[in-house]
């Protein structure tokens, strides 16, 4: 009967011993790599076969939404009619553990073929067809794989993953590439959400609670109700934000006070309330809740000008969390 647990954590443990080996592969040609891709006219090219065509997949789209355009070729659908993607300006990495498969082997003179000679080969074994006939080398090398027998890959595309995300992370950096950059290219589900949502798309700007310093408590739970937001802003004859009440600083005005009659929104108002621009990430301004552990945030304007309040439930609707 064998141990689940152990066999799981093993493969655990053999694949971070595996990448953490890497950080000795990353040499010159890797750094000629980046630079080679970063001043390219043309496109990035990834090919490969069985589990390393998975992987390549897998970088392309890590490349494309980072601002550097990639493509994927099956190295077997590339002499059936793909290679004619290939232009003289394309970097074309071929991924390959053993670099010695036979569509690689047929592939590379291809390429060269259609008057490209910018080939990486990312391999694993270093003394192989591809490594030889490749320009440019990145050493995704492991000593053994994870499985067993030693056959199933595992440690290797393991291995691949790791320097194609690294390869992405330096082009990003010599890009220059910004959250901004990558909200342009992803716009759907919570995450592009979060880059490009603004609180001034969320929060509604024609409720807004208000009362002055000298109304009365009955004024002021007047007004939260109708806002339905727990809070109400106190504000001058100029709109501008002088303090709030939430409903918490009503429960603790009832234990505190006999006679509430006589109190004014003065009395019992937070004199330095949290705030927000309606032009600040609603993302931004959902962490600062959580962080000072509140429901709301009061949305000011040039010189704490009130312009109204986002709820956390606002947030939470327009599907950025």
């Amino acid at each position: 009967m064998i141990d689940i647990k152990e066999v799981a954590k093993k493969v655990i443990a053999d694949e971070a011993e595996a990448i953490c080996r890497l950080g000795d592969y990353i040499d010159d040609d890797f750094v000629k790599v980046v630079d080679l891709i970063y001043k390219s006219k043309g496109k990035v090219i990834i090919t490969g076969i069985g589990k390393s065509a998975i992987i390549a997949q897998k970088i392309v789209a890590t490349l494309n939404s980072t601002g550097t355009p990639a493509v994927f070729m099956h190295a077997a659908d590339a002499i059936h009619g793909d290679l004619g993607m290939v232009c003289h300006d394309d970097v074309v990495i071929c991924v390959s553990k053993s670099g010695n498969t036979a569509e690689i082997k047929v592939l590379i003179p291809l390429i060269r073929n259609v008057g490209n000679n910018q080939i990486v080969g990312m391999v694993s074994n270093t003394d192989s067809f591809l490594a030889h006939n490749a320009e440019y080398v990145i050493k995704a090398k492991v000593d053994r794989e994870a499985c067993p027998n030693n056959l199933a890959p595992t440690n290797s595309t393991t291995a691949q993953l790791v320097m194609g995300d690294a390869l992405a992370i330096c082009l990003i950096q010599c890009r220059n590439f910004s959250s901004r950059d990558f909200a342009k290219f992803h716009p759907g589900g919570s995450l592009g959400k979060r880059l490009y949502t603004r609180v001034s798309d969320v929060y509604d700007s024609e409720n807004r609670p208000q009362v002055s310093e000298e109304d009365g408590i009955r004024k002021v739970i007047l007004e939260m109700s109708g806002g339905r937001l727990g809070a109400v802003a106190v504000t001058d004859e100029t709109e501008r934000l002088l303090g709030i009440i939430t409903d918490g600083d009503l429960r603790r005005m009832l234990e505190k006070y006999q006679n509430i009659d006589t109190l004014k929104a003065k009395d019992i108002m937070s004199v330095a309330p949290k705030t927000i621009s309606e032009e600040e990430l609603a993302y931004n301004a959902f962490q600062k809740m959580e962080k000072n552990s509140i429901t709301q945030l009061v949305v000011v304007g040039e010189g704490d000008l009130y312009k109204g309040m986002v709820h956390i439930h606002d947030i939470l609707r327009e599907g950025v969390v």
